[in-house]
């Protein structure tokens, strides 16, 4: 199957959402706090229910975060030399710092190489979810005007369900608990999860608005998010003791697109939202083209 016939049903997903968005104009945020606190952390469950705890749990950790720090660091880099504000600073970390691997990324995977994959996409994933609720909003709230970075993540990580869907989930695993026929209700649950949340990022991409953008700010932010970070993934996992199929999710999560929750921090925090709105729709666009490139790198190479 060839790369852009695995992407063009997933864009066609998330074009679903985008025209469901503009004529219907339903409110989004009751299907993403539907996805994020019903669908999503069941999905998490099932997964750390029956996933065995390893090693390769800790190398999926480094691994993200050596490519987070590293974006940041060459951000920070990057906005020295521009002369950006902190503001200006922690937008572009909120463009460049953080990947689609939820909406974007598992699906990605699931397509790519079927459920042998989603085991190491959804670990990513809850990964992913924590450092944007920590970091992530930590940075939003460090570049508004209340900096309130350290107490806004605080907050944040007592409200992330799918942390504590994978704790219950290895819970249920470590004391042996039996689901019984509620294993059905369970996977009906989780199985609608990766569509439920594919249209949301189609939706949400449909109420963003391009106006004013800042051309360096927006191509820095391309540059780091769709080319340097599977560059810098790719450095991060050659030398990891891990399986090869493991090794090319890594890289490939890394080229996806700007993390539309991040849209959703800048904006509560006023945090640069027209630069990272725009980062993530044009990031979005970008990659049917920049991620085929990655997926035929890594799968040939790695």
């Amino acid at each position: 199957m060839s790369i852009i016939t695995i992407l063009l049903p997933i864009f066609f997903v998330f074009g679903v959402g985008y025209l469901a968005q503009r004529f219907l104009k339903l409110e989004t945020k009751v299907l993403s706090n539907l996805a994020l606190y019903v669908l999503v952390p069941l999905l998490v469950f099932r997964t750390f229910y029956e996933q065995e705890i390893d090693s390769s749990y800790g190398y999926l950790s480094i691994y993200m975060l050596g490519l987070c720090f590293a974006l940041i660091a060459i951000v920070s880099i990057l906005s020295k030399i521009y002369g950006y504000t902190e503001s200006e600073r922690c937008g572009l970390v909120l463009s460049s710092a953080f990947m689609n691997n939820g909406n974007y990324g598992t699906p990605l995977v699931l397509f790519l190489f079927g459920t042998v994959g989603m085991e190491t996409a959804i670990v990513l994933m809850v990964l992913q979810q924590l450092l944007m609720s920590t970091l992530g909003v930590y940075y939003a709230a460090k570049g508004s005007p209340d900096h309130d970075g350290i107490k806004a993540a605080l907050r944040a990580v007592r409200k992330m369900p799918m942390v504590y869907g994978a704790i219950v989930g290895l819970l249920f695993q470590w004391l042996h608990i039996p689901l019984g026929t509620i294993r059905e209700g369970v996977d009906l649950i989780a199985d609608a999860a990766i569509p439920v949340i594919m249209v949301t990022l189609g939706m949400q991409l449909a109420n963003i608005r391009l106006r004013a953008i800042d051309c360096r700010k927006l191509s820095t932010a391309l540059s780091l998010k769709l080319m340097i970070a599977p560059l810098i993934a790719a450095g991060i996992v050659v030398l990891m003791p891990v399986d090869p199929l493991t090794k090319q999710i890594m890289i490939i999560m890394a080229a996806t697109p700007t993390a539309a929750n991040t849209t959703m921090y800048a904006i509560q925090f006023h945090t640069e939202p027209q630069n990272v709105s725009s980062a993530t729709l044009v990031s979005t666009v970008s990659s049917l083209v920049t991620v085929p490139v990655v997926i035929y790198l890594a799968t040939t190479f790695v």
